[in-house]
């Protein structure tokens, strides 16, 4: 096995001549003959070296010592790169040519499994500096072993695929191709992506033009007249037919598939040489992601200088995890409290033991006065004491120590319907605006506690107009049966489901019947599972499980089986929707913050995004399988920092310089930050303490549009028109800042670690899928060495 350094290299003490000569097999060979005591960068391919600067010195670890020089060598090396990347077309055609490149092969086997329905590629490839790995055995571990664990991760990537295929949620593209291949008949049942008309970036302008429309605008189906019952945790629709009442089978995993699969991953993660495979694998991704910094990081600046008007600033980010009860800052409630009580302090805001009680009556009973309140008095934000405390941290979420201010101003369901809540959420949303360029997906609570807490949910929401271009609405559901169960709230957990999900079938079955859930749903982009997931259980089900309705005792169920359910009437909801030609919905939990790792088991299988993802740092293997799979994970150093795992601690960059899909969130701003703009305060601290660049930034802002649940034409105003191809071809940099060049590396990353895995499932030892009676014939093995895909595409770099 060896590596190579494909193109020129730079910034290195010394630089490598590549001679290439034809071996006995007529393979290309590269030899390398190091060449001591010159900085400077070569040129691209087939260009002459760069002349030596005059203050070139002999030692190559000696750097020039005064400004001015250093300037005029940085200024020299810009001017080489930008000469460089008008020679790109060129430089991409050698490179292609030369089976080094390590990039060709992977490319061919992207293009072996497009279907025929697919778009042909029209990309070039940016010019830069790549590493590949050469030779037969480029995984470093034993044919057996690599065998084995390939089976391994293709099985958890099938499942995943079929879990996410059935609840309407997305798959990423690429891994769905690799995985698709391994189906002797998917060309036959495959069914063609929904396609959008390929648009030119000049056709679209910067900014989404919605202003102007009613926003609470939405389809109304007619009503169906289904029959809905509950029936063993999971709802079932029943139309009327000649027979009687038909049930519509709407496909969804069952609780013992569900304990199946989750029992099968989670002996894989315990599997010795898997887990040393995986981290072999994750070692090399961060080793490559290093080498690739240090030979293209100035050619990735360059790229983001030659792109007029956009820079970090106003590229579009949006914030995926963030709790509407908390989004402002301390000094914005305090603000909002003593301007409140200042204006409307005779309004009656709560009843005390049945007695009407105005805001002023409320701060009297507390001695307090508007010049008394201060920001330590509020005394709301996260300190020491909440470290590893959640239960400290969530008696913060009580301004001043008192329940009843929390339920003055941070609830939607109150004496006075939230007025005061709608107000400081729609302030919020204006400084958002006014930003323009940040966006945020607002957690709303539903407790479960009784089934019309919707309807006054979508009340609040209309009648205050609680609506911006720039929020979007999660929707929380805590963990807290064991509390309205030993309160004698309810009887058994069927009846919390039934709470959750009666109104939303119903609405979904005749819009009529409440109008104002119907539309508000239209914002609402999916389900949140929240709690303290250190708070101690069995991580593991069995398969004697009891169903939801023998559930009675005061136990809490464990996550798995909160999650399960979650996912399983979402499903079955999401089909009615489809059917009915109305958004669908999306599971995007809190996991792998804390507790067991087998959460992090059930965030694979289930939902389309977690947040948090902590514990992925202990278990290489879904660490590995989150990368191949692409799974977005919105982190909050900030918000860990002061409950679970010290900022320095945290795991963001090394997950970044793998490849994982990481976003930049702030998860609690009223406990965690302290200026206006949390999410920039958050990228901010983040680019200090890890040194990240404008590119690392820009990325991690890309990610996280990606990850949300705005509507794809948003999207397409904010990416470019093109975002959902895969690599470069998805990418435009004058929307998003992101070089090419990187885009290109996680791209080719990607499908290098893709194509090793499903390579050796289908290696000689290994057997092929066999065509079943009827299917369409077995596709062909893998083809490594057809010609490179043909590159059309011109690019800024």
């Amino acid at each position: 096995m060896a590596t190579g350094f494909v193109g020129s290299t730079k910034n290195f003490p010394f630089s490598f001549d590549m001679d290439v000569e034809d071996d006995e097999a007529g393979r290309t060979t590269p030899h390398l003959n190091k060449r001591i005591g010159s900085e400077s960068p070569t040129s691209a391919v087939g260009a002459e070296t760069p002349r030596e600067l005059p203050n070139e010195l002999s030692a190559p670890y000696e750097v020039p010592q005064f400004p001015i020089e250093q300037i005029e060598k940085k200024l020299l090396i810009q001017r080489q790169l930008n000469v460089k990347a008008a020679e790109c077309a060129q430089s991409v055609r050698s490179y292609a040519g030369s089976e080094a490149g390590g990039a060709g092969a992977v490319f061919d086997e992207a293009a072996r499994l497009r279907l025929p329905d697919e778009d042909e590629p029209d990309v070039v490839l940016p010019h830069f500096q790549r590493v590949a790995i050469s030779g037969e055995d480029t995984s470093g571990v034993p044919l057996e072993d690599l065998q084995q664990a390939s089976s391994y991760l293709v099985q958890a990537l099938e499942m995943r695929k079929r879990y996410m295929e059935m609840s309407h949620q997305s798959f990423s593209t690429i891994t769905a191709r690799f995985v698709r291949s391994m189906d002797a008949d998917a060309a036959a049942n495959h069914t063609p992506p929904v396609k959008y008309a390929k648009s030119h970036i000049a056709d679209h302008i910067v900014h989404p033009p919605f202003k102007d429309k009613d926003p609470w605008e939405c389809p109304m189906p007619e009503p169906k007249g289904y029959t809905i019952r509950l029936e063993r945790g999971v709802f079932t629709l029943y139309k009327q037919g000649e027979a009687g009442e038909e049930p519509l089978n709407y496909p969804c995993i069952t609780l013992a598939q569900y304990i199946q699969d989750k029992n099968t991953m989670c002996n894989m993660i315990a599997d010795g040489p898997l887990k040393s495979f995986c981290y072999r694998r994750l070692s090399y991704l961060s080793s490559k992601f290093q080498l690739h910094v240090l030979l293209n990081e100035l050619r990735e600046l360059a790229s983001q200088k030659a792109v007029p008007h956009r820079d970090f600033y106003n590229i579009r980010k949006v914030d995926t995890h963030i709790h509407a009860a908390s989004c402002m800052n301390q000094k914005h409630l305090l603000r909002f409290i003593k301007k409140t009580l200042k204006n409307h302090a005779d309004e009656v805001v709560t009843l005390h033991k049945g007695t009407p009680m105005t805001l002023k009556a409320v701060f009297q009973s507390m001695n307090l006065s508007t010049y008394d309140l201060t920001v330590d008095m509020l005394d709301v934000h996260a300190d020491r004491n909440t470290f590893h405390r959640f239960d400290k941290f969530n008696a913060k979420y009580n301004p001043i120590g008192e329940s009843r201010l929390r339920e003055v101003f941070l609830k939607t369901d109150n004496y006075m319907n939230g007025k005061y809540f709608a107000r400081i959420i729609n302030e919020v949303a204006s400084d958002l605006e006014e930003s323009k360029y940040q966006n945020a997906e607002l957690r709303l609570s539903i407790y479960g506690k009784s089934p019309s807490e919707w309807a006054k949910l979508a009340k609040w929401a209309i009648q205050y107009n609680v609506h911006s271009d720039n929020v979007r609405w999660l929707i929380q559901i805590p963990r807290l049966y064991d509390i309205f169960k030993s309160n004698k709230i309810m009887n058994n957990f069927k009846e919390f489901l039934s709470n959750i999900f009666q109104p939303l079938f119903e609405v979904t079955n005749d819009p009529n019947s409440n109008l104002e859930l119907h539309k508000f749903l239209t914002h609402v982009i999916g389900f949140d599972s929240v709690d303290d997931e250190s708070k101690p259980e069995n991580p593991m089900l069995d398969a004697d499980a009891k169903a939801p309705e023998e559930w009675d005792d005061e136990e809490n169920p464990p996550y798995a089986y909160y999650l399960y359910y979650m996912y399983a009437n979402m499903t079955v909801l999401n089909h009615f929707r489809k059917e009915q030609g109305l958004n669908t919905f999306v599971l995007r939990p809190h996991c792998g913050e804390a507790g067991p790792v087998q959460h992090l088991v059930c965030g694979f299988l289930l939902a389309e995004n977690i947040s948090h993802g902590l514990l992925l740092r202990k278990v290489p293997v879904l660490q590995y399988l989150y990368y191949l799979a692409q799974i977005y994970i919105a982190m909050s150093p900030l918000s860990n920092n002061s409950l679970f795992l010290n900022y320095h601690r945290n795991p963001l960059p090394e997950f970044l310089a793998r490849g994982l899909c990481i976003t930049l969130s702030t998860d609690d701003p009223l406990q965690f930050h302290f200026t206006k703009e949390p999410l920039m305060e958050e990228y901010s601290i983040a680019a200090q303490v890890w040194k990240l660049s404008s590119c690392d930034m820009c990325e991690l802002a890309r990610n996280s549009v990606l990850m949300s649940g705005f509507p794809h034409e948003m999207k397409q105003y904010w990416l470019g028109p093109n975002y959902m191809k895969e690599g470069v071809a998805g990418n435009d940099i004058t929307r998003t800042n992101v070089p090419d060049i990187r885009i290109s590396f996680r791209h080719e990353t990607l499908l290098d670690e893709l194509t090793n895995i499903f390579k050796a499932k289908f290696s000689p030892s290994t057997p092929v899928p066999t065509r079943r009676a009827g299917a369409s014939p077995t596709p062909p093995p893998f083809n490594y060495k057809a010609p490179i895909v043909v590159l059309k595409r011109p690019s800024l770099v």
